[in-house]
C-alpha cells in the first residue's frame, strides 16, 4: 500500500474554457448556462471554421470530440451553440484559481492553464484522509468559482492524472498501483497519456487495443515501432513514473482557509471556536512552507450571502494559532452585526521568511512567549503530521 502521506493530487478544471465562457456569459446577463445545453468553444462563431477547444457535457450525446473540427461538430449537432475562445480571461481565471490552490497548499506545479499537480505531503496532518482533503479543494473550487475540478490522488504523478481524468464532473478518483489493473488496463489504450492518435493507430495495427495490452507488450517491440516513445508509453502502463512535483520558485502572496459551517453561527462563543480552528489550520500550513504573517484578516459570510472582511496588521509577524486567533477575534468583533454567520474565514498576507530578523519594539513582552509557543507548536505539529491531525486536540474541541 502507498504511504498515503506522500502522495501527489491532480487538479484538472471540468471543460475550463466552456466553464469560464459559460460563466462570462452569465455574469453579462445571458440566462442560458452553456454548460446545460449542447455547446463548444472553439474557432470563428462567423465563419464557422476551426476545431472544438471545449465541449459540454451534453455534447456527449452527440459524439462531439475534443480537437475535431468545428464543422463537423455541427453536423453531428445542427442545434449546437458555439462560442469564440477568450484567451485573456482564460488566462485570469487560471491565475486566481492557482492562487486559491497555493493558498490551500503552497507546493504545487501548474502544467497548463486548466491543471497542476500538489504535494499533499505539507497539508497531510490537516485532513483525515487524501479523499477529505480532496474533498475540501473540490468544495472550495466550486464555492468560491463557482465551477468545477476532478481530482485524482496517486503515489505517481502519471497515475494521478490518469486517475483524474476518470468519471467527471467535480469528482475525486484514486488510481493506485494496486489499482493499475482493474481502473486503468480495460481502457483504450488512446486514452493513455500521451498516446496521441498516432501512436494508437500504430499500436491498433499490432493489435494493442487496451492499456493492459500495452502494459503487456515486450517494450522491445513498442521501441522498434514508436522508438523512445514505445518505451514511455510501456512505463506509463504499467504505473512507472519517478518524477516529482517540481515546485515553482514563487512565494505565496498569502496563507489562508475558510469553511462554510454546517449550521449558521449564531453566538460570538459559536464563531470563536471556528476562528480557531481555522488560525490552527493556517498556522499549520505558515510553519510548513517556513514562513510568518504580518498581517491577518477575518471574513464573515451571512446567512443572507453579504460579505464583509477586514484586515489588521501584527506587531510581530508570527505562525502562532494563538497570536493568529487575537487579531481574527478582535476584527471579528469589529465586523459581526448579530446576523447568523454561513461562513467565516482567516487570511494571512505580508508573509516573511520564518528566519527573517524581526524588529521588536522596546515595549513587546511577547518574544519570550512566541518563542516557547514556537517550540510547542513544532512538537504538536510533529505529534500531528506522525499520528494524524485528531491525534492532539484543544479541550474546547472536546
Amino acid at each position: 500500500m502507498p504511504d498515503r502521506d506522500h502522495l501527489i493530487f491532480h487538479i484538472d478544471v471540468n471543460s475550463a474554457f466552456l466553464s469560464w465562457t459559460a460563466l462570462e456569459r452569465l455574469a453579462q446577463g445571458d440566462s442560458v448556462d452553456l454548460r446545460t445545453i449542447p455547446a463548444i468553444v472553439g474557432g470563428d462563431t462567423s465563419t464557422r471554421h476551426g476545431v472544438v477547444l471545449a465541449k459540454s457535457i451534453p455534447t456527449k450525446a452527440f459524439g462531439i470530440t475534443t480537437g475535431e473540427p468545428v464543422v463537423n461538430a455541427l453536423r453531428k449537432c445542427p442545434h449546437l451553440v458555439m462560442a469564440s475562445p477568450d484567451h485573456s480571461m482564460y488566462r485570469e481565471k487560471s491565475r486566481l484559481l492557482m492562487e486559491h490552490l497555493s493558498g490551500i497548499c503552497p507546493d504545487i506545479e501548474q502544467v497548463s492553464i486548466d491543471e497542476c499537480y500538489m504535494d499533499y505531503s505539507p497539508i497531510a496532518a490537516q485532513y483525515s484522509s487524501p479523499e477529505a482533503a480532496a474533498a475540501y479543494i473540490r468544495d472550495s473550487v466550486r464555492e468560491k468559482f463557482h465551477f468545477t475540478v476532478n481530482v485524482g490522488i496517486s503515489d505517481r504523478k502519471v497515475l494521478a492524472k490518469m486517475a483524474s481524468d476518470f468519471q467527471k464532473p467535480d469528482k475525486t478518483h484514486t488510481l493506485y498501483q494496486e489499482e493499475i489493473p482493474e481502473k486503468m488496463w480495460p481502457l483504450p489504450v488512446s486514452t493513455l497519456f500521451t498516446c496521441g492518435h498516432s501512436s494508437a493507430e500504430t499500436l491498433r495495427k499490432l493489435g494493442i487495443l487496451t492499456i493492459g495490452d500495452l502494459a503487456k507488450t515486450d517494450p522491445v517491440i513498442l521501441e522498434s515501432h514508436l522508438k523512445s516513445h514505445g518505451r514511455s508509453l510501456w512505463k506509463y502502463a504499467n504505473g512507472i513514473d519517478d518524477s516529482v512535483v517540481a515546485l515553482v520558485p514563487s512565494k505565496a502572496k498569502g496563507i489562508g482557509n475558510s469553511t462554510t459551517l454546517s449550521s449558521d453561527a449564531l453566538t460570538e462563543e459559536d464563531a470563536r471556536k471556528v476562528l480557531l480552528s481555522l488560525c490552527e489550520s493556517v498556522g499549520q500550513r505558515l510553519r510548513s512552507s517556513h514562513q510568518l504573517a504580518g498581517q491577518v484578516c477575518t471574513e464573515i459570510r451571512y446567512s443572507d450571502f453579504r460579505n464583509v472582511s477586514h484586515q489588521m496588521p501584527l506587531t510581530v509577524p508570527t505562525a502562532s494559532p494563538d497570536l493568529l486567533l487575537e487579531s481574527a477575534v478582535s476584527l471579528f468583533g469589529e465586523l459581526w452585526d448579530g446576523t447568523p454567520i454561513r461562513l467565516l474565514g482567516v487570511r494571512t498576507s505580508k508573509l516573511v521568511p520564518e528566519d527573517e530578523p524581526v524588529q521588536l519594539s522596546l515595549f513587546d513582552y511577547t518574544a519570550p512567549r512566541s518563542e516557547k509557543q514556537q517550540k510547542l507548536d513544532a512538537a504538536l505539529d510533529d505529534i500531528r503530521a506522525k499520528y494524524g491531525k485528531d491525534a492532539v486536540k484543544r479541550g474546547s474541541f472536546v
